[in-house]
């Protein structure tokens, strides 16, 4: 089942309960004045971020929530009880829209909790309106309606290396190479359709789908590809060693970013030469020289997911460059 990163559901905060109107019946004393209570608050709805970037799939089914209303107030002055709140979970790297107001929520770390809601106030009861004036009041009032809204969820992953190129570059098994994750690998463009992500050392590596011309505008997996991007701390630009225009394939990525905007392209970049062991030693002199301009400045591995050797220093560069960006 594909990654659902897109979801829109509607929400509503509890209502506040109702105070009442109650005479206090003592022993002894039975007209001992006013003694309705207040009702409840409303319960708030929360949204929480969890780790599980697959968790919006449990709002497929279900898309309307609601927090638990608030008790009525009752006899002798006590006040109802509170409503429940309502924790809604969404992964880390969501942002969360209000509809009606266009207020954004942004959950960027696991365990981040924000209010979206809040619930009604509690009615007052008719206790509360006595005085020396009024000392046998009849008022009370009701509970206040709960903000209610329609929300749209957009997630948008959140890695430290965001694995970038055009489609069959290699990134899949690079991420393959170097975590535990099993990205679906194979010869056709388009492999990876959602994005993926893979635990390295104490960072996180995510594949994200590769990206054509036009992706900017919509074309192949469009911004879906670049809607990830945009909250990885560093792009590891991964080109194949077998292309016949290495530097036209670097500008056409290049290209897509900086149209997309959101400052992209000011984003840390390395890069990773993949698939060395499709051409020979002057072949990869050529190639190295053609990218000279490119990769002047930059740090850059030549590997080769049959190459041990190569997939250790890649390793081993990339823990040490991420240290530095700490």
């Amino acid at each position: 089942m594909a990654l659902l990163d897109e979801i829109t559901i509607y929400v509503k905060a509890g209502k506040g309960g109702e105070g009442v109107v109650r005479w206090r019946q003592e022993k002894g004393k039975p007209l001992s004045g006013p003694g309705g209570g207040n009702g409840g608050k409303g319960g708030d709805v929360f949204a929480e971020a969890v780790p599980d970037i697959a968790f919006l799939d449990f709002y497929r089914q279900s898309k309307k929530f609601a927090a638990k209303n608030g008790d009525a107030g009752s006899n002798f002055g006590k006040k109802g009880a509170d409503g429940e709140s309502l924790t809604l979970k969404f992964p880390v790297g969501s942002i969360i829209k209000n509809r009606e107001t266009g207020e954004e929520f942004s959950l960027e770390k696991v365990g981040d909790e924000k209010l979206i809601l809040k619930g009604g106030r509690g009615g007052l009861g008719n206790e509360y309106f006595k005085s020396s004036r009024n000392t046998t009041p009849k008022e009370s009032t009701p509970g206040a309606i709960g903000e209610d809204a329609t929300f749209d969820i957009e997630l948008r992953l959140v890695a430290d290396i965001g694995l970038v190129g055009l489609p069959s570059a290699g990134k899949s098994s690079i991420l393959n190479a170097l975590t535990n994750a099993k990205s679906k690998v194979a010869a056709y463009h388009f492999t990876t359709l959602d994005p993926h992500l893979g635990a390295f050392y104490d960072y996180i590596i995510a594949d994200i789908p590769g990206i054509i011309e036009g992706a900017s505008d919509g074309k192949g997996l469009g911004t879906k590809f670049l809607r990830h991007v945009s909250r990885t701390r560093v792009l590891a630009h991964v080109m194949s060693l077998e292309s016949n225009d290495m530097s036209a394939d670097y500008e056409t990525i290049r290209t897509e970013i900086k149209k997309y905007g959101n400052e992209l392209d000011t984003k840390d970049e390395l890069v990773i030469l993949s698939k060395s062991d499709l051409v020979d030693e002057n072949e990869l002199k050529e190639k190295l020289k053609e990218l000279k301009t490119i990769l002047k400045g930059k740090t850059y591995f030549v590997v080769s997911i049959e190459d041990a050797d190569s997939i250790k220093e890649l390793r081993d560069g990339l823990v040490k460059y991420l240290n530095g960006k700490k």
